[in-house]
């Protein structure tokens, strides 16, 4: 009887044809994965990898073996996890909101990698709007959402921080701030600021946009918005200015525009949130595979 360490290293040295990686992905030494690919050829008999100092590779017994045990292997993963699921009430229907670009980027990565593992599980997509922002979720419209921070609501559960997005400050292309290459929050009490209109929490807009300056300087809110392009058509127009997020400078380009990089405000963060009374097993596995995806990238990004 094979044993799965002889399984899991075959078939994954097949894919990689490298030893460090294969022992990275295992998560155990080199030597530990050699040693079990030794042991694994003498219980068959003959070799299944060619190695030089250069390259690895199958060899022809080695590709056999790989057809025959691969496709079985798989079927008992799905298998397996498709019962765990079962077991942990994972499988059924999830929809997942999502506020704005790069919420939404986030959101279908996660789904990605979520319905691989929950194979039983039907997730749909839901864009809220800032107008509405949480009435989606209260509503039961969605079953958990991704969307900028902070949210502070007694019936909300508010999960990690999954998201990072540098503040952008949007203003019109003839405006005096249009001539510097970057802003400040000081630069807010230049002119009106937009509010945004709807059921939106004032602490949220305060984040957002603070009512007064480091330096003490009182920020003039201007007209409500209930949209970003909203909003940034109103800035076209010179009717004031309006922080963002870089996404929204990314995806959005409207004329008479220009966006100046904040200089001194910290980035605006996402969070995955969800009803306190709703929270079920399925919600659960969501956030838990976001939280391993935004983990992964932050330390991606750390090694760059």
């Amino acid at each position: 009887m094979l044993e799965r360490l002889e399984i899991e290293s075959f078939l994954i040295l097949a894919e990689e044809l490298h030893f460090g990686r294969t022992a990275e992905r295992l998560q155990v030494s080199r030597a530990r994965v050699s040693q079990t690919i030794q042991r694994l050829e003498r219980r068959v008999g003959a070799p299944l990898f060619d190695r030089t100092s250069r390259r690895v590779g199958l060899t022809p017994l080695g590709r056999r073996l790989l057809d025959d045990v691969e496709p079985g292997y798989r079927r008992i993963e799905r298998g397996l996890a498709a019962a765990q699921a079962a077991a942990k009430g994972v499988e059924g229907n999830l929809v997942v909101g999502y506020l704005g670009s790069a919420a939404g980027e986030f959101v279908l990565d996660v789904i990605r990698v979520f319905t691989l593992r929950h194979r039983g599980t039907d997730v749909r997509i839901h864009e809220t709007q800032v107008r509405t922002m949480l009435e989606p979720l209260r509503a039961g419209e969605v079953d958990v959402l991704a969307t900028q921070l902070p949210v502070e609501e007694p019936d909300l559960v508010r999960g990690p921080v999954v998201l990072r997005i540098p503040r952008m400050l949007a203003v019109p292309a003839n405006h005096t701030l249009a001539k510097q290459s970057t802003a400040t929050v000081e630069d807010l009490a230049r002119d009106r600021v937009f509010a945004c209109s709807g059921h939106v929490p004032d602490y949220w807009q305060e984040h957002l946009a603070p009512s007064y300056t480091p330096n003490g300087q009182p920020v003039r809110r201007g007209r409500s918005a209930a949209t970003w392009p909203e909003t940034l058509a109103m800035v076209g127009a010179g009717q004031g200015i309006s922080p963002v997020g870089a996404d929204v400078a990314e995806y959005f380009t409207p004329r008479n525009v220009v966006y100046l990089p904040f200089r001194d405000a910290a980035p605006l963060e996402y969070g995955l949130v969800w009803r306190r009374a709703g929270s079920t097993a399925r919600i659960r596995a969501f956030v838990d595979v976001a939280t391993e995806l935004a983990a992964d990238r932050n330390g991606a990004a750390g090694h760059q």
